[in-house]
């Protein structure tokens, strides 16, 4: 076993293998998982957010793995995701006071310690017992924002007593006005301040992955999808009215911004733009922010990254609204990136769920902590002592030079 580690630590470090990146990724992966078997015994062992992919890999069911790591169709959205963040370059600069580094983040009056936040991610208690009240208290231990699902497998009051201030809520817009208008209210009673509805979904998706790893899964499924498992009726539905219900509708207009604001006090963040065009009219509809997002590659196919949707959506807005981003972000240098394109903050959802299936809140403390230790490396690198000193004038686009 030893030899073998050092054979495919010695390819990977090969010159011959320069002209061959997939390959050298492979063989990366590869020894990742051997250093991951035989050394991560706690969350605190990991060194990259891959070290706890490697370690959830092995202990989450393949059904509910397939269920966080598909994408759409071929999944070249997802790849894309990823893969987008090597055309930028950092822009490194010298004789630059780094001693004091400022990383906090304000939107709509509340302040985190780290513009990266956790993204939604449905049915949490299907990667570790504790779901999402384990990531509510991470987000708390760590002060940085925490949204929650529509689909959370926990009750939203008791995941906004773990957390505090510091959770908005996520909203599928569903067929239903008055059972979307009940969700909505409920959540603002928890204390949610802010709601991102998500768009990116009108016609439902074909998500291949998650359908092959269900097949695999021999376990019985009404054991944890039944009235008492871990991913049984969600606690969000509760008191509504289920016939006919769907989570996502075809027949929405702009109009369900304006009538979503005349039922709550909430700020209204849309979720799934990556046009400029859809960015201006979300100004002129009355949104409160924006999140540039292809739902983790799982929404259209379209093979475009959101870092690449970014630019625009930026430009269309013209600084009138807060943009957060969110898709593929493995590094604390990808989350540097999307802030000197201009995003106000930057969002995972794989990785932190990496983190908690392998370690519970512990895990998804590291993830965050990995991934802030990384993120405040390239400001020191770069001379830029706070994120307004994130511009674009840190990154080079290999793509113009």
């Amino acid at each position: 076993m030893s030899d073998r580690r050092e054979f495919l630590k010695y390819l990977a470090a090969s010159p011959l293998l320069f002209g061959m990146p997939q390959l050298v990724e492979a063989l990366g992966n590869a020894t990742t998982d051997q250093a991951v078997e035989q050394v991560l015994k706690s969350a605190a062992d990991a060194l990259n957010v891959f070290d706890l992919e490697a370690a959830a890999r092995k202990v989450v069911p393949p059904a509910h793995w397939g269920y966080m790591a598909t994408g759409s169709d071929g999944e070249t959205t997802l790849r894309a995701n990823h893969d987008a963040y090597s055309r930028y370059q950092l822009r490194v600069r010298r004789f630059v006071d780094v001693s004091r580094i400022d990383m906090s983040m304000s939107m709509f009056g509340q302040s985190f310690s780290s513009p990266i936040i956790l993204c939604p991610v449905g049915s949490q208690r299907g990667f570790h017992a504790e779901g999402e009240l384990a990531v509510a208290r991470a987000a708390a231990s760590r002060k940085q924002l925490q949204i929650l699902s529509t689909q959370s497998s926990t009750p939203i009051e008791d995941v906004a007593k773990a957390r505090g201030a510091g959770l908005w809520y996520q909203l599928y817009t569903s067929n239903n006005f008055e059972n979307t208008a009940k969700m909505v209210k409920r959540a603002e009673a928890a204390g949610c301040p802010v709601v991102a509805v998500t768009v990116d979904l009108p016609g439902g998706r074909n998500t291949e992955t998650d359908k092959r790893l269900a097949r695999e899964d021999t376990r019985t499924c009404a054991a944890c999808h039944g009235p008492n498992g871990a991913n049984g009726p969600k606690p969000m539905f509760a008191g509504l009215d289920m016939k006919g219900f769907t989570l996502t509708s075809g027949t929405l207009t702009w109009d369900f911004i304006k009538r979503l604001k005349d039922v709550t006090s909430m700020k209204v963040m849309i979720k799934g733009l990556e046009s400029g065009e859809d960015a201006a009219l979300a100004v002129s509809s009355g949104a409160d922010g924006i999140i540039v997002s292809n739902h983790g590659g799982r929404a259209t196919e379209t093979g475009r990254a959101t870092i690449e949707c970014l630019p625009e959506v930026v430009q269309a807005v013209g600084g009138r609204l807060p943009i957060i981003i969110d898709g593929g972000i493995r590094r604390g240098t990808d989350a540097f990136k999307a802030l000197a394109l201009g995003a106000t903050a930057v969002g995972i959802g794989r990785p932190y769920i990496w983190g908690l299936g392998a370690f519970g809140q512990a895990g998804v403390e590291r993830t965050l902590q990995i991934l802030d230790t990384e993120l405040r490396l390239a400001m020191v690198g770069c001379g830029t002592t706070s994120l307004k000193a994130i511009t674009s004038k840190a990154i080079i686009d290999t793509r113009r030079v």
